[in-house]
């Protein structure tokens, strides 16, 4: 459900989409699934596919450099942009942002995040997946508030779990979000069970 609503109509070259959500909340996924329903995606490519991601980050490094670097943002009219949480905050005034944002299954969450990092050699974090789960919870909700307050921002909260196991009445919300005007078939096709690996 959008959190704003604004009365004066807008062309979609007016928007900046924005997918955003925890690290590990299926926002590459959405990145996919709206590329497949026709929205242009910004990336640079730089990250590469890999057994986490097998269809691809759809990263585009300069988003990390927010608030530092916001010279990029002109050409995300009219396209959809990865944005991580944390960093939405720093999305200046002066652009309408139209965004989606992926809930998910904090233990999922948690859990898949460590497999990726056990995959990269890294050594796991200390703090027991109790303490990162009420930490996450702490930080989803302040996130979500950062979001809600923004007048410049529509936002659609889409549950990865619910996109995986039934996914028809999260189609039936993205559809209407975007006013229907995005490939429902194609962007069906993206949603793949068998890449649902880290289940609570």
């Amino acid at each position: 459900m959008a959190a704003m609503v604004y009365t004066v109509p807008m062309s979609d070259d007016e928007y900046i989409t924005v997918v955003s959500g925890l690290p590990r909340s299926g926002t590459s996924l959405m990145m996919n699934m709206l590329e497949k329903g026709g929205l242009v995606p910004l990336t640079d490519h730089l990250r590469k596919p890999d057994e986490d991601n097998p269809r691809g980050y759809y990263e585009f490094e300069r988003v990390k450099k927010l608030p530092d670097d916001t010279g990029w943002l002109p050409e995300a009219k009219g396209k959809v942009v990865k944005i991580l949480a944390e960093l939405v905050k720093y999305l200046p005034p002066g652009y309408r942002y139209r965004m989606v944002f992926m809930m998910r299954n904090i233990d999922e969450i948690i859990a898949s995040q460590r497999k990726m990092m056990e995959r990269r050699g890294e050594g796991p974090d200390d703090s027991s997946d109790e303490e990162m789960a009420a930490l996450l919870r702490r930080y989803l909700k302040m996130l979500k508030q950062e979001v809600n307050s923004r007048e410049d921002t529509e936002v659609c909260y889409i549950s990865y779990n619910d996109l995986m196991t039934d996914p028809d009445p999260c189609m039936d919300e993205l559809l209407e979000f975007f006013d229907g005007k995005l490939d429902r078939t194609r962007m069906r096709e993206a949603i793949d069970a068998r890449l649902y690996r880290n289940r609570a």
